[in-house]
C-alpha cells in the first residue's frame, strides 16, 4: 500500500470519526485506532527493506550489528510510542499520552546505554 492509499485510509477515518462522533463519541476512537493499527501494520510491512538497507550500510562502514540493533530498537520505541500517546490524547487522556512519551523517552535511554558506554570507552582509548 502506498504513502497515498494510507493518507486516504486516515482521512476517511477522520471523516467518519467526525460523522460518528456527535452520535457515539467512543466509536469514534475506535475508529480512529482501528485505521491507526492498519496504517501502522502497512508501516511494519516495510521493516524488511529497512532491516537489509541497514544491514549493507553497517557492512560498508564496518559498523557492528549491535549498534544497528539499538537504532532500529530506538526507532521502533520512538513510532509505538507516538503512535500511543497520539491515540491517547485524541481519547482526551492527554496526561497518559504524555506518560507514555515520557516512559518511550526513558526507554530509549535505556537501550542506547550500552552505545554511550562503548563511545565513551573509544574516547578514553584515544586520550590515553
Amino acid at each position: 500500500m502506498t504513502i497515498i492509499q494510507a493518507a486516504i485510509l486516515g482521512i476517511a477515518a477522520v471523516a467518519l470519526a467526525v460523522q460518528v462522533k456527535a452520535l457515539r463519541p467512543e466509536y469514534s476512537v475506535y475508529i480512529i485506532l482501528a485505521a491507526g493499527v492498519v496504517i501502522a501494520f502497512l508501516g511494519v510491512s516495510r521493516l524488511e527493506l529497512i532491516l537489509d538497507t541497514a544491514k549493507t550500510i553497517g557492512e560498508y562502514i564496518g559498523v557492528k550489528h549491535m549498534y544497528l540493533g539499538t537504532l532500529l530498537k530506538m526507532v521502533g520505541i520512538t513510532y509505538i510510542a507516538e503512535f500511543a500517546s497520539g491515540i491517547c490524547k485524541d481519547a482526551g487522556y492527554s496526561a497518559l499520552g504524555t506518560q507514555i512519551e515520557m516512559f518511550g523517552k526513558l526507554s530509549i535511554l535505556a537501550v542506547s546505554a550500552p552505545v554511550l558506554l562503548a563511545l565513551l570507552e573509544t574516547i578514553q582509548r584515544f586520550m590515553e
